[in-house]
């Protein structure tokens, strides 16, 4: 066996480069202010080791030249020589970042890592002009490419020490000899370099990366001003996480939660990605788990792998782990909030509620440590913890909980009564929440209307006589209801309820009623599964007495009290089909006009 060695034809890259490295060809502006920026840089490190005796005035320039159609990117960094321009220019896809980096034994602070933003030039332009002159003192070099393999280099005049890097636009790119377009577009990708930015003389990056302070030394007043340049029209935040991390990666950051609005998208992610100070992209959904997409701010990190274009992370490892660590911050910065501030966290609960059933679902170690922060909002408007509400029922911690809507129900108000906190499933993902939560320990869920309990009874006005026959007043309430309603799919039975108000009430088991309206959302019926309903009868009820002491005077009459009693009830617990409310509606006025045509009683 041969190793042999690939062949590339050079006049081939460029080409490629031009049309399928960069998603969208604004990013050359992005890549020719960040090698202006290494150069700075560079330049620096150089002189504090005494390596460089001449340093100038940091300072990025971008001129713009309309009548020529010229764009040039000016710096003040360390320029090439001759034979460096032969290095660095004319080889693609070597890294003068990288080599950097290893002669002088740094920390990867660069913005350079793969020497090939130069060359993101010629997306935009047909010609490029390079003059350089290095800070070594040597005659300055005009290096010059058509964008083939050919290129020319010459010496040149260029009194101070630095690069200009010459843009002939081509026709197709001439918008971005437009001031205010290129200002907007470095503003998006350079707001916060290292080194004054400026085009035509507007300073682009006028603001300081506050994610570079230490938290200890940064002011409430700056994070919301920061937040402020970020998202300028947006409400002031709830509370954020400085994030700085030095082990087993190097990443800054701030990430806010904002004032969430209920029309926010859920999919769209918000906390803008850096490296090195360089923006890269808003799409972080690889770095955030995704019950964190909504929160706001910023992450920097050198460590992230980026894809060659720096337009894209690649998940790795890495990725993993930084995901993991802002869980951890998120939690724990909810934690500190609940357990120090807690009328504040309580106060805007609602705004990131989701986040946390979202997380807990989502993610075992952030489940663990939110279940000490997870509240339910009670009918009381008050807001419990999992070990602050519920009851013991059968030596298991019960909570009884409502749907929206049912707040004001007489059920609510029976357990209020014997002071049971009673807590209100408030979004689309608490019952699967409540089964995970009941699967992780020695608690389960009930809705009110979910099974008779004891305490909605009113044990001293239950009809519990027997008669001569030997069967009680509410077993014969039961059967009257049974032969009015003649539905085998109903379970019916007698109860005298703690209140008068409620003729009769649908129970439905917890476990069957989860059962079919998960299999509602995946078959997309609103019937498709129809359990057995159980009936109870409320005895106590001035509406069901009437009903059953006028089963013999006119039975036609007490049949059909009977099933408005039904159909109420139903209607109540939003399980009336269309159809139904429409019989419904015909029934009730039958009703109405038979009891208006009953003769008057004094």
């Amino acid at each position: 066996m041969q190793n042999r060695q690939l062949r590339i034809h050079s006049e081939n890259i460029l080409p490629i480069i031009k049309k399928w490295l960069y998603s969208e060809k604004e990013i050359f502006a992005r890549e020719l202010a960040a090698n202006a920026s290494d150069a700075i840089q560079k330049l620096a490190i150089l002189h504090s080791r005494g390596e460089a005796e001449k340093i100038q005035e940091p300072r990025i320039e971008i001129r713009i030249d309309k009548s020529n159609k010229t764009l040039t990117f000016s710096d003040t960094g360390l320029g090439l020589t001759e034979e460096e321009a032969e290095k660095f220019l004319s080889q693609i896809a070597f890294s003068g970042a990288e080599e950097f980096v290893k002669t002088y034994e740094l920390n990867d602070t660069f913005i350079g890592h793969f020497g090939l933003g130069f060359f993101s030039a010629f997306m935009v332009a047909d010609i490029v002009e390079v003059v350089s002159k290095s800070y070594k003192d040597e005659q300055a070099i005009r290096w010059k490419s058509d964008g083939s393999s050919e290129y020319s280099v010459e010496k040149a005049e260029k009194e101070h020490i630095g690069t200009d890097v010459i843009l002939h636009m081509n026709g197709d790119s001439e918008e971005y000899l437009d001031e205010n377009r290129l200002f907007s577009l470095l503003s998006r990708f350079c707001s916060f370099f290292s080194y004054p930015l400026y085009v035509n003389e507007r300073r682009v990056n006028e603001h300081e990366p506050l994610w570079q302070k230490r938290p200890s030394e940064c002011t409430e007043k700056e994070y919301l001003d920061f937040y402020n340049t970020l998202y300028p029209f947006e409400e002031p935040p709830l509370f954020w996480i400085h994030i700085n991390v030095d082990y087993p990666f190097h990443v800054k950051g701030i990430l806010y939660f904002p004032r969430f609005k209920n029309d926010r998208e859920l999919s769209k992610d918000y906390v803008k990605l850096y490296c090195n100070r360089v923006f890269v992209s808003d799409d972080c959904k690889d770095i955030l788990p995704e019950y964190l997409v909504l929160l706001r701010g910023v992450l920097d990190s050198p460590d992230i792998p980026l894809n060659v274009s720096r337009s894209h992370l690649q998940v790795d490892k890495t990725v993993r782990q930084l995901a993991q660590h802002i869980s951890k911050k998120v939690a724990d910065a909810l934690h500190n909030l609940f357990t120090h501030e807690r009328p504040r966290y309580e106060a805007s609960w609602e705004a990131y509620e989701m986040v946390i059933k979202l997380g807990m679902l989502q993610d075992q170690k952030f489940f663990a440590r939110a279940k000490e922060f997870l509240v339910f909002k009670t009918t009381v408007d008050s807001y419990l913890t999992l070990d602050e509400i519920g009851q013991e029922q059968d030596g298991k911690k019960q909570i009884i909980y409502c749907e929206p809507g049912q707040e004001s129900s007489p059920l609510t108000k029976i357990y209020r009564s014997k002071n049971v906190d009673i807590a209100i499933a408030t979004s689309p993902i608490d019952h699967p929440l409540m089964s995970k939560i009941e699967g992780e320990g020695n608690l389960s869920f009930k809705r009110i209307d979910a099974a008779i309990d004891e305490r909605l009874i009113n044990p001293h006005k239950e009809k519990t006589v027997l008669d001569a026959s030997g069967r009680t007043e509410g077993a014969k309430m039961a059967d009257f209801f049974r032969g009015a309603l003649d539905n085998q799919h109903i379970e019916i039975e007698a109860k005298s309820l703690d209140t008068e108000s409620i003729p009769a009430m649908l129970t439905l088991a917890e476990e069957e009623r989860r059962f079919r309206d998960y299999m509602r959302r995946v078959s997309g019926e609103e019937r498709a599964i129809q359990p057995k309903m159980h009936l109870i009868v409320n005895t106590n009820s001035p509406l069901i007495q009437s009903a059953y002491d006028l089963r013999d005077a006119n039975s036609d009459l007490a049949k059909k009290i009977a099933l408005y009693v039904w159909d109420i009830t139903r209607l109540n617990h939003r399980e009336l089909s269309s159809d139904e409310l429409n019989e419904f509606t015909n029934r009730s006025n039958q009703i109405i006009e038979e009891l208006v045509k009953l003769p008057a009683t004094h």
